[in-house]
């Protein structure tokens, strides 16, 4: 091997180490490799030279050449090596974590109580056979008023006076009704359904009433239907939703489309039916009800002759109230945490 290639080598061999040995990141060490052993690297210059020498001196020199490559190669490796455990060391000082640190729980979201409520709703009646309908929330004059025995000129009309829109007789729907007569239209009886969802009203906002709310209606139609059947149905339902020691009264009452009409009310579970501000006189209303008018049935598509059945309307919010002793409907729309938290 000539002393010209053999002395570059050593030259590049002490050169390299003492590089490598002051590398002060992966960085520089990586531009190291590259101008050392890349294809125009240093090394790779060198070995160039190797085509003109005579084949004795080129074995030895390529031979040479090849040593201190893998040399290089594990300098870099060592050093390397060396970087990162002292990275690691100094993790204690920049990147330290505090073991006995307790972070703040994770708050997971649940069901709003209306949700809760009508979920428990569907529950128990599912119990009993009946299914779930849904319909539109932009109604008709005629499936919202007229096929209840609500006319035109009729008082009930002003109770539920409701948001129009597009047309005169188009509005959102003030009640689940039309769910019940859209059904009885499409099917034939035996008819058990319950129809929840929600309604619209121009009613002015306070703790009792909102311009949109919740309904949940039900409907029964068969053959031989009976009073005593939805007088069980209620005290069923209210026992199962409210508790068994809850009481129930049932009184009369006046719907245009049921006779007779009743309504029912539970004992009040603040003050256990004595008396107190939110119940005032120990009973809250909890739904109307009452056998279907036989001309609601006839605008359903249904014979009054051969079949009967009752029906009965709840809102979801009330029964939301009642349930969890809620004074206020307006909670429910907040989205205070403070408030949902408790369910």
């Amino acid at each position: 091997m000539t002393q010209g290639v053999a002395g570059e080598l050593e030259r590049l061999r002490a050169s390299a180490r003492e590089r490598i040995e002051s590398a002060t990141d992966q960085k520089a060490l990586e531009g190291l490799r590259v101008s050392l052993l890349g294809k125009k690297g240093e090394l790779t210059t060198i070995l160039r030279q190797l085509g003109g020498l005579p084949a004795a001196d080129r074995a030895a020199a390529g031979a040479e050449a090849n040593q201190l490559k893998d040399e290089i190669f594990q300098w870099i490796t060592d050093r390397m090596g060396g970087l990162e455990a002292k990275r690691h060391t100094a993790l204690g000082d920049t990147e330290w974590v505090d073991l006995t640190f307790v972070p703040n729980p994770v708050r997971r979201g649940h069901l709003h109580p209306l949700t809760l409520i009508l979920r428990e709703v569907k529950a128990i009646f599912s119990r009993l056979g009946y299914e779930v309908a849904l319909g539109p929330q932009v109604e008709d004059e005629f499936h919202n008023f007229e096929a209840l025995n609500i006319p035109q000129d009729h008082p009930a009309r002003d109770t539920m006076d409701s948001f129009y829109v597009e047309a005169d007789d188009l509005l959102l729907r003030t009640h689940t009704s039309p769910v019940q007569i859209r059904f009885m239209q499409s099917h034939k009886p035996p008819i058990r359904i319950i129809a929840p969802g929600a309604v619209y009203r121009r009613d002015a906002t306070d703790p009792s009433h909102g311009s949109q709310f919740y309904q949940v209606e039900g409907l029964v139609v068969d053959h031989d239907i009976r009073l005593s059947d939805l007088k069980g149905t209620i005290e069923y339902f209210a026992r199962s939703l409210f508790g068994p020691e809850r009481r129930i009264r049932i009184v009369g009452d006046h719907f245009p489309f049921t006779e007779p009409s009743i309504g029912a009310a539970v004992s009040c579970g603040i003050c256990g039916g004595i008396g107190c501000r939110s119940c005032k006189g120990g009973w809250l209303e909890i739904l109307g009800a009452g056998m279907v008018h036989p001309q609601v049935l006839r605008n359903g598509g249904i014979d009054p002759e051969r079949y009967s059945g009752f029906a009965f309307g709840a809102g979801l919010d009330r029964l939301a109230m009642l349930k969890y002793n809620v004074t206020d409907l307006r909670l429910f729309l907040e989205n205070d945490v403070r408030f949902l938290r408790q369910f």
